[in-house]
């Protein structure tokens, strides 16, 4: 999920009363729901980061047993250093190291929970293990999750400024957030069944539904069938499942193909990443553009991420 939503996240727990039994227990809640992210920093721009985000600092090692503890002590060392400094706090709450640490634990476990729900996928249990797991439930940025923790959060905090009761509304939104999510994974589930009983003995390996920005309710497939991938469509509002396409070759063992990631580091870094690649070569006199995508955002050249590299063609006047 984008960063919004995970910071909203924090902050939407804070608010259905959490906040309330620490001193800096908002800060705690919405920067570890996005402290996983720092897994960003360990590569450079554009794709290197792809060869480590969502892996070990977003596993149950990593992002959810090791990092907290820290993020907890950083904000109690901020904590005696403001007060050294003779700092007062409008909140008037005590500073509990106890709870400051369970909410560092709470926050942490919304994102990797909340990067499972895409298609992008999570190494859950990196480093002693580099598979990837999702449940196809959101799209990576959810207009209706935004709008719900947006509303919610904003009318809590109008009415705690007012003095009224202001941690009810956030917990409704929690609940009706949960129930959502609950009829989005029902919906894959589904359309996951009815890609298996088409299939019948065919094989259907890495199957992915992803739902649309805004049409939550659709799904649109992809699975991988040998060598080949195959798309289709779900949506249980107008037909249900249908318009499976012809297998289109992945082109991963094709030898030109080999030759080009062996020798760019960039590609190499990609299909780390990447769970279900496709290759596409348009071939020029004396060379070669290489394009490898992840039929999961589109295909072939037309997929939304991807990684091009131009390889030489040795032959007379090259």
């Amino acid at each position: 999920m984008d960063n919004l939503t995970h910071s909203m996240a924090g902050w939407v727990l804070g608010q259905a009363g959490l906040k309330a039994q620490t001193r800096k227990g908002l800060a705690a809640l919405i920067l570890a729901a996005n402290m996983p992210d720092i897994d960003v920093f360990f590569g450079s721009a554009p794709w290197d980061p792809l060869a480590t985000h969502r892996g070990f600092t977003h596993g149950l090692i990593g992002g959810v047993l090791v990092m907290p503890p820290v993020l907890a002590l950083l904000l109690w060392l901020l904590d005696r250093w403001q007060l050294s400094k003779g700092a007062t706090f409008k909140s008037g709450l005590p500073m509990r190291i106890g709870w400051l640490v369970a909410l560092c634990y709470l926050g942490a476990v919304t994102h990797p929970l909340l990067d499972l729900l895409t298609t992008y996928s999570v190494q859950l249990f990196s480093p002693l293990s580099k598979s990837w797991y999702h449940a196809d439930g959101l799209f990576i940025i959810d207009i209706w999750i935004w709008l719900l923790l947006a509303l919610s959060i904003g009318f809590s905090k109008r009415r705690e400024q007012h003095g009224k009761e202001w941690r009810r509304i956030p917990q409704a939104a929690i609940a009706i957030a949960l129930l959502y999510i609950g009829l989005n994974l029902g919906i894959t589930e589904r359309a996951d069944a009815a890609v298996r009983h088409w299939a019948g003995n065919r094989p259907v390996e890495a199957l992915f539904a992803s739902p649309p920005p805004v049409a939550f309710w659709r799904r649109d497939l992809v699975w991988q069938e040998g060598d080949c991938y195959r798309r289709s469509h779900y949506d249980p509002l107008s037909g249900g499942f249908g318009g499976v396409s012809s297998c289109t070759p992945t082109h991963m063992t094709d030898p030109f193909i080999r030759e080009a990631i062996q020798r760019d580091q960039g590609l190499r870094k990609f299909l780390k990443w990447s769970i279900l690649p496709e290759a596409d070569v348009v071939r020029s006199r004396c060379s070669a553009s290489v394009t490898i995508g992840d039929a999961r955002y589109g295909q072939g050249r037309r997929s939304r991420l991807g990684r091009q590299t131009v390889v030489p063609i040795r032959g007379p006047g090259c």
